[in-house]
């Protein structure tokens, strides 16, 4: 089993999946953790890679490849795109807010539903792990962690990168109508209703309510796909 971790740390959790037969690469960017993770990892098979987890290719790491990572909340989307895009990869299981878990895990009407919500749909399923305590961390931090797993469906067709941005556009501004939305990003008005005339939408609904299968059906009457 192929396993990446964004964020290492001081190597502990590195070192106890290395042990259970996994084939590890870290992705550390913090330079002064060299002589921590050559003591910790020094006498492992782990590959430590040292560079900014945005710079990193995802794109080349081998199929069947499991993510785990404590990602930086202002990194946090970005991050999860890149995941979610590269092919080799099968999970992710990542430690975030647990307001960006809830998000994730989100469903069309629901408070949290947005963009992020979506993109992680049209790629797979969500699943909430565990919630975990400030008081787990040294230091504590402001806000309460939790232990989210997204896990890729990589055997379907993967999302038309047209649609991604068209499902970007459509929940850019979640509570407005969908009307309104896909006009602030050149679509006519006319053409709009059409497509939610025939995908059985109400002229005012808002974003946040419209189902994936609903948003594809008014992206193939406006042509953004086939």
């Amino acid at each position: 089993m192929n396993v990446l971790e964004v964020g290492p740390g001081l190597g502990v959790l590195t070192r106890e999946i290395a042990s259970r037969g996994a084939q590890v690469t870290a992705l550390e960017k913090d330079e002064r953790l060299r002589p921590v993770l050559a003591e910790t990892l020094g006498d492992t098979d782990v590959r430590v890679v040292w560079g900014d987890a945005l710079d990193f290719d995802y794109a080349a790491l081998p199929a069947g490849t499991r993510v785990i990572a404590n990602l930086p909340y202002y990194i946090t989307g970005a991050l999860l795109s890149r995941f979610m895009a590269a092919p080799g990869i099968v999970s992710a299981t990542v430690l975030v807010q647990k307001e960006v878990a809830h998000r994730l895990a989100a469903r069309p009407g629901g408070d949290n539903y947005g963009f992020l919500s979506a993109l992680a749909a049209l790629y797979g399923t969500v699943t909430l792990v565990r919630d975990v305590p400030k008081g787990a961390f040294l230091p504590a931090p402001d806000v309460t962690s939790s232990v989210v797993r997204l896990d890729f469906d990589r055997e379907r067709p993967q999302p038309d990168p047209a649609l991604i941005a068209f499902v970007d556009a459509a929940l850019h501004h979640r509570r407005k109508t969908l009307r309104n939305n896909l006009r602030l990003v050149g679509h006519a008005g006319e053409a709009i209703d059409a497509a939610l005339e025939t995908a059985g939408l109400r002229p005012d609904v808002r974003a946040e309510d419209v189902s994936l299968a609903d948003l594809e059906g008014v992206a193939r009457q406006l042509n953004v796909i086939r």
